[in-house]
């Protein structure tokens, strides 16, 4: 549990004054990667010796592996009895994103719950994004859920979210003065620091682009793409929640239509749009596309941070989209960039035959995106029945098994 030491390591030099970005750790020689408020929330791993410690994470992962089975059912709109919820959360210790994160004592499980749960909670929920902006001062790429709120205009969500993550930076701040003033000021912009780009462990954009080119910095050959990804895969992610038939309006959160007059005759319409709004299935894709867009324009994405292939693939199953969920598991499954020769600087040097097996996930990635802009293309931005649209149809894809199976 290499990643569980470097953070006893944070808070440890939280407790005794140290340099938090001065030292590494383990053989590898790890350094501390997080802002400054997430050492302090390490504190905890001081207080307990290390075997102790080894075993609390695994099964607070295993723990919240369940949950995460559990939210992404609630993002699916269906149930999970407890029976299933066992049965799912132990198949789930399948996928090499969870295995990997229970290996290293990551806590990659524990961010996707905090998003996942404020996400799907009802709209008008109290203090909701608090969740969010606190999972994003501790890793900061869930801030990118913060853009994909304010681009649906939920703007008392993502005013919420962006309150809270400011918060926690200037709790870090107060708490470590000189750490914070080196890590938002230095640190932040040290990719290298996180570890090499170019190494099959990072299944991120710029890792693709790096062993397809044997470039160790891809510079703008990354960097455009990456631009490109991102702005792309925000508008999808704002597309499909528009076609599922939550419009921001009918939250509260936007602005109200200028024709928005009461009117008994619209009373029923009202009511359906509430209780639409208030289905967090109905925002499913929007999630699972901002989240994958994340892991895909990240410098650095390691295997184990694509824990969002749990709810991706809960989804498709509820979706009876059982094809697409069976090849999804199949990635997820297969290990086939560990497969490779990786020994020293061999992952710049793999033959074009083995580049897709190098890259799985940010593959998998990159089809999703295609496949919610097929979508978008076909279908428009609402469909009349608002069920199924971040995908397009095909035999295995109908939109008619896609209702009938309750789309979370």
């Amino acid at each position: 549990m290499a990643d569980l030491l470097v953070y006893r390591a944070e808070g440890e030099a939280v407790v005794h004054g140290g340099d938090l970005y001065g030292f590494t750790v383990t053989e590898w020689r790890l350094p501390a990667t997080y802002p400054p408020f997430a050492a302090v929330l390490f504190v905890p791993t001081t207080w307990i010796p290390v075997p102790a410690l080894k075993a609390a994470f695994l099964a607070g992962n295993a723990l919240l592996l369940a949950w995460l089975v559990a939210l992404s059912a609630r993002l699916a709109g269906r149930p999970a009895p407890l029976p299933l919820l066992g049965a799912a959360t132990g198949l789930a210790l399948w996928l090499e994103p969870v295995f990997q994160t229970l290996l290293f004592g990551q806590v990659n499980l524990a961010i996707a719950c905090l998003v996942l749960w404020d996400l799907t909670r009802p709209p008008g929920a109290r203090a909701k994004g608090l969740a969010l902006g606190i999972a994003a001062g501790v890793k900061l790429t869930p801030a990118v859920f913060i853009a994909y709120l304010f681009l649906t205009a939920r703007r008392k969500e993502a005013a919420t979210a962006t309150a809270s993550f400011a918060g926690t930076a200037l709790l870090g701040a107060l708490l470590l003065p000189s750490a914070a003033v080196d890590f938002w000021t230095r640190r932040l912009f040290e990719t290298g620091r996180v570890g090499k780009a170019w190494i099959i462990d990072n299944q991120s954009l710029q890792g693709l682009i790096a062993r397809a080119t044997g470039t160790a910095a891809p510079g703008p050959a990354w960097t455009l793409p990456a631009a490109a990804v991102a702005v792309t895969g925000l508008w999808l992610a704002t597309r499909a929640r528009a076609a599922s038939g939550d419009a921001p309006a009918a939250s509260g959160d936007g602005d109200a239509p200028a024709d928005r007059a009461p009117h008994r005759d619209r009373a029923p319409h009202r009511d359906r749009a509430s209780h639409r709004d208030r289905a967090p299935h109905r925002d499913r894709w929007g999630i699972l596309l901002t989240a994958f867009t994340a892991l895909l324009v990240c410098p650095i994405s390691w295997s184990h941070h694509w824990v969002w292939c749990v709810p991706l693939l809960v989804v498709l199953l509820a979706e009876g989209r059982t094809f697409l969920a069976a090849t999804a598991a199949l990635v997820f499954t297969a290990r086939t960039m560990w497969l490779l020769p990786h020994e020293g600087d061999r992952d710049l040097h793999l033959p074009w035959w083995q580049q897709p097996l190098a890259a799985p996930y940010p593959l998998l990635g990159l089809a999703l995106l295609a496949g919610a802009a097929i979508a978008v293309r076909r279908r428009g931005a609402a469909p009349p029945d608002g069920t199924g649209a971040a995908l397009p149809d095909g035999p295995q894809l109908s939109a008619r098994s896609s209702s009938a199976s309750m789309i979370r």
